[in-house]
């Protein structure tokens, strides 16, 4: 993917720790020089730290942020976005330039929206739903693609993302799911670190210890998951023994209902999101 974004200039307009994140991720991967990155936000104290940090551009002018580059990425807040689209839709010609948005819950049809003017109609726009792991570069990003996006610009648009980990592509319908799922989830992950180690520490482990073996072991056997390939519970049966530690343990999970709830809890998450969607 980075081959794709080799010679494409970026403009990130918001440098929250999103933004942020997006530019240390395309500079790290060295896919883009970055005097071809324009960081754009209105604390000017904030992008010149970024331009002294990461070596891009920067400046507090979304209007000249969006007519440097071939791909404007979009990262502000929900309530920020109109405004910003109002600002920057007369450089946005049509076919000329993508727009990637990662502002949650709003629509394609919203974006289209809020950039429709003569030059603009047509406008090629992708929607991202990231999730917090993206400020590690280990993130779950989700693509929707609009009307009149090609191959080649959802390429861009995965090269750019996959900087900052992995990238699935899905249809609009699905993005509440998403959201529910793996925008929501690293809190339930969170949780789940969180309990374990307050177990180890009730059966006498230093919270240091504790929260260390939690940490690792949840990073850890993600990671084996994921490698191998093969369904979580086929993973789990090979760790239950037959009367063994982690079958008592794994009965008084199934017991309280531990699946039930976490299922239940992206099922409310995804509903939330259709929500404040509709609002």
């Amino acid at each position: 993917m980075s081959k794709v974004i080799a010679k494409t200039s970026i403009s990130i307009i918001g440098c929250g720790a999103m933004g942020e994140a997006l530019i240390a991720g395309i500079v790290a991967a060295g896919s883009v020089e970055p005097d071809s990155i324009f960081a754009s936000d209105t604390l000017l104290e904030r992008v010149e730290v970024l331009g002294r940090k990461y070596g891009v551009r920067s400046g507090t002018d979304n209007v000249m942020a969006a007519d440097f580059a071939d791909v404007v990425v979009l990262a502000v807040k929900p309530g920020l976005i109109n405004d910003v689209l109002m600002q920057i839709k007369e450089t946005i010609i049509t076919g000329e330039k993508l727009v990637i948005s990662v502002a949650a819950g709003v629509t394609i049809s919203q974006l289209l929206n809020g950039l429709q003017s003569p030059e603009t109609l047509g406008a090629k726009i992708i929607r991202v739903m990231p999730n917090m792991p993206v400020l590690v570069r280990e993130g779950m990003s989700v693509l929707v693609s609009g009307p009149g996006v090609s191959d080649h610009d959802l390429d861009i648009a995965e090269g750019i993302f996959c900087a900052v980990g992995k990238t699935l592509v899905v249809e609009e319908h699905m993005i509440d799911a998403v959201t529910g799922l793996s925008g929501s989830g690293p809190a339930y992950v969170l949780l789940l670190i969180e309990a374990l180690a307050d177990g180890g520490v009730r059966m006498g482990l230093p919270r240091d210890i504790a929260l260390t073996l939690a940490t690792q072991t949840v990073k850890g056997t993600a990671h084996l998951q994921y490698q191998t390939g093969e369904h979580p519970a086929r993973l789990k049966d090979r760790i239950t023994s037959p009367g063994g530690t982690t079958s008592v343990a794994v009965h008084v999970l199934e017991k309280g209902g531990f699946r039930g709830m976490v299922s239940a809890a992206v099922e409310m998450a995804t509903k939330r999101a259709a929500e404040l969607r509709s609002k």
